[in-house]
């Protein structure tokens, strides 16, 4: 009996008005794969469709002009389905690019793309002569094989690697108490995986509990957000973000606002209750796929997508928590709960100056729109002893501002701050030789406060309210005039409990 591909053929259609045009059945380029049968050509940058030898009628778009590692994509499980994908979307192209695509996407080109009368004459002849009907959704049928297919199974020409580095095979899976994605250190024994396959919706979030592991430390749980492509694109467009443009232009509080809206930002505080007993977590890891950019996404977090079948169209943020036993010995699970925590979101607020003891400043909660005061107590200029900096070979600042106030009405403990505007000056070499200029070490240093980390302290209560104390940057001279920022502090969502068994 002819093969659908064979029928095909003796229809002697023009299939150069859906995209798949005739031409050689070998291909030169360096990224066809070995035991390439050419089925047709695109007439665009190189774009064919072939079998391949070993993979029965599985049709597959070689596309010479992709970025390395996505130049071949399996499109249809055989020519059969090829074909109804191709009465569902027109032409070919639609199907070549679904890879990178989310679905607005794929409607959009197919609204942007209408049938030609050419086109839709090719594909009438399709439908009546070999009996088939369009495929009822191609973009998700596309979506499903390729990610279920081993591309290492493709095979190429020592060309090929010249182009594209052999993929580091992903280790076997397994999860330490004491290690992170990335390894282990220690002698340990892996822990037991206990499938779960829990899905819960925590406000408008869908959140996915694979599994746990019982290891002999104790308990780890892996946390998945499922985030939606547009989300993600949305906020890249927003911050002009993207894999080859990094940028490091951005102010502090313009930092702040971009970790508050990451969608592939997980910021959970997770606890425990097993057999009625609170575990709290010691401490955690996480990492992410971006489904913008397949290819800059690590070995790591393919390997976690893979493990856990999670969809590769979509984002995901993961966060792994290790919970120690409350006893050395392992407990017997019985029942297990885990209560998730959203933690305070930082939100830039007005900047003041200082000028006196005494200052009152006036401001509106971002949040609440109530009225507060701040009103300064104490203003005072410090110097830290250098006994705290052991170097023989640099010099650290020591000059800073601390600054006391309270609040009218006051607010919940780690709830406002006030930090500096400005960060710490850098460690600078020892000059041997005034006349020397001076040198500065490019590291991150930040001891008391000031934009690499604040500190805020909180005294008793006196006649005024409750006493809050901030403390400046460290500088090499002291600074008269301090610019300071407000910083809200604002848990967003209540928390959320999910029985696991």
């Amino acid at each position: 009996m002819a093969t659908t591909y064979e029928r095909y053929l003796k229809l002697n259609l023009d299939g150069s008005r859906v995209g798949l045009e005739r031409g050689e059945s070998e291909s030169n380029y360096f990224c066809t794969p070995k035991g390439a049968k050419v089925i047709g050509w695109a007439r665009v940058d190189g774009i064919h469709y072939c079998f391949v030898r070993g993979f029965g009628e599985m049709v597959f778009a070689v596309s010479p002009m992709n970025t390395p590692g996505n130049y071949v994509h399996p499109v249809a499980r055989d020519f059969r389905d090829f074909l109804r994908l191709l009465l569902a979307c027109g032409d070919a192209a639609a199907l070549e690019q679904v890879y990178c695509w989310d679905q607005a996407q794929f409607d959009a080109f197919l609204q942007d793309n209408p049938l030609t009368d050419e086109q839709q004459a090719v594909l009438d002849a399709i439908r009546e002569k070999l009996l088939l009907a369009p495929m009822e959704q191609p973009f998700a049928y596309i979506k499903e094989l390729q990610a279920e297919f081993d591309y290492s199974r493709l095979k190429y020409t020592e060309d090929y690697y010249e182009w594209v580095p052999v993929e580091p095979k992903v280790p076997e899976w397994k999860v330490y108490f004491d290690g992170n994605f990335w390894g282990h250190h220690g002698r340990e024994r892996a822990g037991k995986e206990i499938s779960l396959d829990k899905q819960f919706v925590w406000d408008d979030e869908v959140w996915h509990i694979p599994a746990i592991y019982t290891c002999s430390k104790g308990l780890v749980v892996d946390f998945c957000l499922q985030v939606p492509v547009e989300r993600i694109r949305s906020f890249m467009d927003k911050w002009n973000l993207s894999i080859e443009n990094v940028r490091t232009d951005f102010t502090d509080e313009q930092r702040m606002q971009i970790d508050a809206e990451n969608p592939l930002a997980i910021n959970i505080n997770p606890k425990v209750v097993l057999n009625g007993t609170v575990l709290s977590g010691s401490h955690g890891c996480g990492l992410s796929w971006n489904p913008c950019f397949p290819e800059g996404n690590g070995l790591e977090a393919k390997r976690v997508t893979q493990h856990y079948a999670l969809d590769p169209a979509y984002g995901w943020a993961i966060w792994r928590s290790a919970f120690p036993w409350p006893k050395k010995r392992k407990p017997q699970i019985t029942t297990l709960s885990v209560t998730l925590m959203q933690e305070p979101v930082a939100m830039s607020g007005p900047h003041f100056h200082v000028p006196a003891p005494g200052e009152r400043i006036e401001f509106i909660h971002p949040t609440t729109g109530a009225q507060h005061t701040l009103t300064v107590q104490e203003y005072e200029q410090h110097e830290m002893s250098r006994e705290h900096f052991d170097s023989q070979n640099q010099e650290f600042p020591t000059h800073y501002t601390v600054i006391s106030y309270t609040l009218s009405p006051d607010l919940p403990d780690g709830a406002f701050t006030v930090t500096d505007c400005i960060r710490s000056d850098q460690p600078r070499q020892k000059r041997t030789n005034p006349n020397e200029p001076q040198a500065f070490n490019s590291i991150c240093f930040g001891f008391i406060g000031g934009a690499d980390g604040p500190t805020a302290i909180i005294f008793g209560g006196s006649d005024q309210g409750k006493l809050h104390v901030a403390c400046s940057a460290l500088h090499f001279e002291p600074v008269d005039d301090v610019e300071w920022r407000m910083e809200f502090h604002e848990k967003r969502r209540e928390d959320v409990t999910v029985e696991l068994m």
